[in-house]
């Protein structure tokens, strides 16, 4: 099993999900080989949530990380990214590998242009 997907399993010890239980682990190969991780953080005002995914990327970006390789996100039955994740990744990383894990590792390889095929990105702002 790779680090990456490694991390991402881990992550899920972190998450903080008292309401739906469901807990999201993510983490994020940066350009140079550092793997950055995030969990899933619940809110009782459930749209204040802040999914793992995002939570990775964001504090990725906050260490400086600007250029990414790859993403795994684990969850306890293989749970694919939501929408709002899908483009964020497209945002901040571009056509990368995505691994979709369970608690046993890869259940799928994808990329974020098979997750999002036709991204709202700034090529649509001018």
């Amino acid at each position: 099993m790779t680090k990456i997907i490694q991390k991402a399993i881990q992550m899920r010890d972190k998450a903080h999900t008292p309401y739906s239980n469901y807990t999201v682990g993510a983490a994020l190969e940066t350009k140079d080989g550092n793997i950055i991780g995030g969990c899933n953080i619940e809110n009782s005002s459930y749209s204040l949530t802040n999914c793992a995914e995002r939570t990775a990327l964001f504090t990725a970006i906050a260490k400086g990380y600007s250029e990414f390789k790859a993403l795994a996100v684990s969850t306890e039955n293989g749970g694919s990214p939501c929408g709002a994740c899908r483009q964020v990744i497209w945002e901040l990383c571009g056509n990368i590998p995505v691994y979709i894990c369970d608690d046993n590792g890869l259940v799928e390889e994808t990329t974020s242009s098979a997750l999002l095929p036709k991204p709202f990105d700034e090529s649509k702002l001018r």
